[in-house]
C-alpha cells in the first residue's frame, strides 16, 4: 500500500513537472535593471535612426522640389515645340497652298503640250526664248519649294520624337518622384511603429523594479520566489483573510476549464517563436468570456495594438501562473485587484486590436511583463505553456 502510495505521488509530481515547465528564465531587480539599459540603448538607437531619416527625409524632399522645378521646365519645352510643330504644319499648309496655286497659273506641272503651248506661243525668237527662261525659273522655283517643304516635314518628324522622348522622360520623373514619396513614407512609418512598443517595456521594466523593491525582494534574488512567499506570508498574516479585494491570497486552484461555454479552436500554439497562445471562437461572436480558474484580476486594459485585454493571476501547485485574454470586444463588471471564480464573466469575445474577426486569444505564462508579474516582456515570451497541456480544448465544444 505504502508503495503504491509512493508510487502514485511520483508519478504526480512528474506530471505536475511537465505541465508546468520550470522557470528557466529566473529574474532579479539586477536583471530587470540590466533590462532597462538594454531597452533604454535600444531607444536612443531608434530616436537616432529618425533622426538620421529626417536629416534623409529634408534631402529628399529638396531633391522632390528640384525634380518638380524640372518637370516644370521640360512642361515648358514640351509646350513650345508642340507650338513650333504647329507652326511649321501651318506653315507647309500654306506653301503647299501657294505652290498650288502658281503651277495652277501657269499650267506647267499639268504636262507637255500645256508647256509646249506656252512657250510655240512666242511671237518671236525673243520672246520664246524668254517664256522658255520663265518656264525655267517656276520649275527650279517649285523643285526648291518642295525641297523646303520636304525639309519641314522632315524637322516636323525629328520635333515629333523629341516631344515623344520628352513626354518619356517627363513620366519616368514623375514616376521617380512618387517612389521617393513612398520610401520617405515607409521609412519613417516602419521605424516609428515599433518605438511605443519599446518605451512601454521600459516604463513595466521600471515598474516591476520599483514594485519588487517594495515588496522586499533582494538584488540578486528570484522574485518571482519571493513574490510568492512575502505574498503568501502577508495573506496568512493578515485577518482580512482570502476573498476580498484588498487583502488575502489568491484562491488556489486545482484544474482548468475552457474560458467559453461553447466554441472550436481556430489555430493551435506556436511556442515562443510562434503564435503564443491558442486562438478560440465560437459560433456567437459575442458570447461571454470566462477565466479558465479561479484568480486575481492582474490587468485590465487596452495592449500596444488597440485589444481589449484581460490577466488573470493564478495559485497553481505553490506558484503563480497567468491567463491573458485578448481581442475581447468589452469587458465585464471586474476590477483591477479583484478576486474572481472561474465563474465570473470577465468580458465577451470581439475583434479589438490586430485581429482579422471575432475571436479570443489565449495565453497562459508563468510570469507577466507588466508591474508586478516578474519578467520582461523578452522572458514572457519564452514563458508561455501550452495551453493544451492544461485545458481540454477538442475541436469543438458545448459544454465548459
Amino acid at each position: 500500500m505504502i508503495k503504491k502510495l509512493f508510487i502514485f505521488l511520483f508519478i504526480s509530481i512528474i506530471g505536475i513537472a511537465i505541465i508546468i515547465p520550470k522557470n528557466t528564465n529566473a529574474q532579479t531587480i539586477q536583471q530587470f535593471e540590466e533590462e532597462i539599459e538594454k531597452y533604454t540603448a535600444e531607444l536612443q538607437a531608434k530616436k537616432n535612426a529618425i533622426a538620421k531619416n529626417d536629416k534623409e527625409v529634408a534631402e529628399i524632399e529638396a531633391k522632390i522640389k528640384s525634380i518638380q522645378a524640372e518637370i516644370k521646365t521640360l512642361q515648358q519645352e514640351v509646350n513650345d515645340l508642340q507650338a513650333e510643330i504647329d507652326e511649321s504644319n501651318r506653315e507647309i499648309e500654306k506653301k503647299t497652298a501657294q505652290s498650288k496655286k502658281l503651277i495652277e497659273y501657269y499650267q506647267v506641272s499639268n504636262g507637255e503640250n500645256a508647256y509646249l503651248q506656252y512657250v510655240f506661243g512666242a511671237e518671236s525668237i525673243t520672246d520664246m526664248i524668254y517664256r522658255i527662261s520663265v518656264v525655267e525659273q517656276l520649275t527650279e522655283y517649285n523643285d526648291n519649294l518642295m525641297k523646303e517643304l520636304q525639309k519641314l516635314i522632315e524637322q516636323n518628324k525629328i520635333r515629333q520624337k523629341e516631344l515623344d522622348q520628352k513626354q518619356k522622360d517627363l513620366t519616368a520623373k514623375q514616376k521617380e518622384l512618387k517612389d521617393e514619396q513612398a520610401k520617405i513614407e515607409s521609412d519613417t512609418q516602419a521605424i516609428k511603429e515599433s518605438m511605443p512598443s519599446v518605451e512601454q517595456q521600459i516604463k513595466s521594466a521600471q515598474a516591476n523594479v520599483k514594485y519588487y523593491k517594495a515588496l522586499g525582494c533582494g538584488q540578486t534574488e528570484d522574485i518571482l520566489k519571493c513574490q510568492y512567499r512575502i505574498e503568501q506570508a502577508r495573506a496568512a498574516a493578515s485577518s482580512s483573510g482570502g476573498g476580498s479585494s484588498s487583502g488575502g491570497s489568491i484562491p488556489s486552484t486545482n484544474g482548468f476549464y475552457r474560458p467559453m461555454q461553447y466554441g472550436y479552436v481556430t489555430q493551435g500554439y506556436g511556442g515562443a517563436g510562434g503564435h503564443l497562445g491558442v486562438d478560440l471562437s465560437s459560433s456567437n461572436k459575442s458570447i461571454p468570456i470566462y477565466p479558465i480558474a479561479n484568480g486575481q484580476v492582474f490587468f485590465k486594459g487596452y495592449d500596444c495594438y488597440g485589444a481589449l485585454v484581460v490577466k488573470i493571476k493564478h495559485n497553481y501547485n505553490g506558484r503563480y501562473i497567468y491567463s491573458t485574454y485578448a481581442h475581447m470586444r468589452s469587458f465585464g463588471n471586474i476590477s483591477k485587484g479583484q478576486y474572481i471564480s472561474y465563474a465570473t464573466s470577465i468580458g465577451n469575445m470581439g475583434s479589438t486590436g490586430w485581429s482579422t474577426g471575432p475571436h479570443l486569444h489565449l495565453e497562459i505564462t508563468t510570469c507577466d511583463w507588466n508591474a508586478g508579474g516578474g519578467c520582461t516582456y523578452a522572458t514572457y515570451k519564452r514563458s508561455t505553456i501550452n495551453p493544451f497541456s492544461l485545458i481540454s480544448l477538442p475541436s469543438s465544444w458545448t459544454n465548459r
